[in-house]
């Protein structure tokens, strides 16, 4: 068992704390990896603020990078000083949904852990510390010529975006989608629409600057939050095959259906806290075939996509170094969290050394 340090979280709503906590070494089948940094995502805020509840004290984080520093009995698959992502992702590999390729749904993930003190450790993974200990399942490889504070962003928000459009839409060329918020998920799904061969990808958000940024990542026509969904997209030729709401707000989940074209289909792709209520025309949907469905971190498999998407960075294809928007050491994560909540940038990330 070793001591690391830690931003812990002791009450909703309230700054994370910096503490000194042991570790206690891997298990059978898990790992210990030495946190390089660790990206926050809305998610992370979402939990810190009690917007979805759970366990107090508790260590979030889940969108981090680091170096393998320990394993436990039975890991083959890595070793000591290997570079590798930590994910949120536990799957065991052997259970139905993890059978039909669905290891985001795994039926049988593991009980959730605990350090010792009593602190909870957050989403399987409360990378927001110097180390963490993880099932290998959660892992994946990645070279060593991808800045930290860039590589880490691929455990959650790129798997989540990109797959979005790739895996659960299965966009295809000539398809017309269009993402609600281009925040650091929003922007991948961009990404993601364009390269599936979308034909048109429509950003919509709150100001000029952000949909500036849209096109940058891809999108070929932005559209101001607050315009009406179906008078935009006839002013642009049609309406849209799939819509991704990539933010968690009720009303824009309400609106999600009006950007649809007859047989189209909007993803909810970013969490809104627990208890929102959704509102929708369920005659039009009907009429219309359309559908309303989620999406959990991309449908993901890392194996297969993680690879993929390494090869389409190192092609100069896929953007991430670009994502990141601000670069906070662990002493200063309450700034981070700050910037997040203020939607400032895009990725904020929290570097350990």
């Amino acid at each position: 068992m070793r001591e690391i340090r830690a931003a812990v979280c002791r009450a909703f709503g309230e700054p994370l704390v910096i503490e000194t906590l042991r570790l206690p070494a891997p298990g059978p089948g898990a790992v210990e990896v030495e946190i390089e940094a660790c990206a926050i995502c809305h998610s992370d805020v979402t939990l810190i603020d009690g917007g979805w509840g759970g366990a107090l004290p508790a260590i979030y984080g889940h969108e981090a990078v680091g170096r393998v520093s320990a394993l436990g009995a039975g890991v083959t698959r890595y070793g000591v000083g290997d570079r590798v992502l930590v994910t949120l992702i536990r799957a065991c590999g052997g259970c139905g949904p993890c059978a039909s390729g669905r290891p985001t749904q795994c039926a049988t993930p593991g009980a959730p852990d605990m350090l010792p003190g009593g602190v909870h450790v957050g989403l399987n993974c409360g990378a927001f510390a110097e180390a963490v200990v993880v099932d290998s399942s959660q892992l994946a490889p990645v070279g060593a010529d991808i800045p930290a504070e860039a590589a880490c962003i691929l455990s959650c928000g790129v798997v989540t975006g990109l797959g979005a459009a790739v895996n659960t839409a299965q966009v295809r060329p000539g398809d017309w989608c269009v993402v609600i918020g281009a925040g650091g998920v929003g922007l991948n799904t961009v990404q993601g629409a364009r390269l599936a061969g979308a034909a048109r990808v429509v950003a919509v958000d709150v100001s000029d600057e952000k949909l500036d940024v849209a096109r940058r990542f891809g999108a070929t026509d932005g559209v101001l939050v607050g315009e009406d969904g179906r008078e935009a997209m006839d002013r642009l030729g049609r309406r849209a095959d799939h819509v991704f709401v990539t933010v968690g707000a009720g009303p824009v989940i309400d609106g999600a259906l009006d950007w649809l074209a007859p047989h189209g289909t909007a993803y909810l792709v970013g969490m809104p806290h627990s208890g929102t209520v959704g509102h929708f025309d369920p005659v039009s949907a009907a009429y219309y075939g359309q559908g309303l469905r989620g999406t959990r971190m991309g449908d993901v498999v890392l194996a297969r996509d993680i690879p993929w998407m390494l090869d389409l960075h190192a092609q100069g294809r896929l953007k991430l170094e670009a994502l990141v928007s601000g670069i906070f050491p662990l002493d200063r994560i309450n700034e981070a969290l700050d910037a997040t909540r203020a939607g400032q940038g895009t990725r904020n990330v929290v570097v350990m050394a």
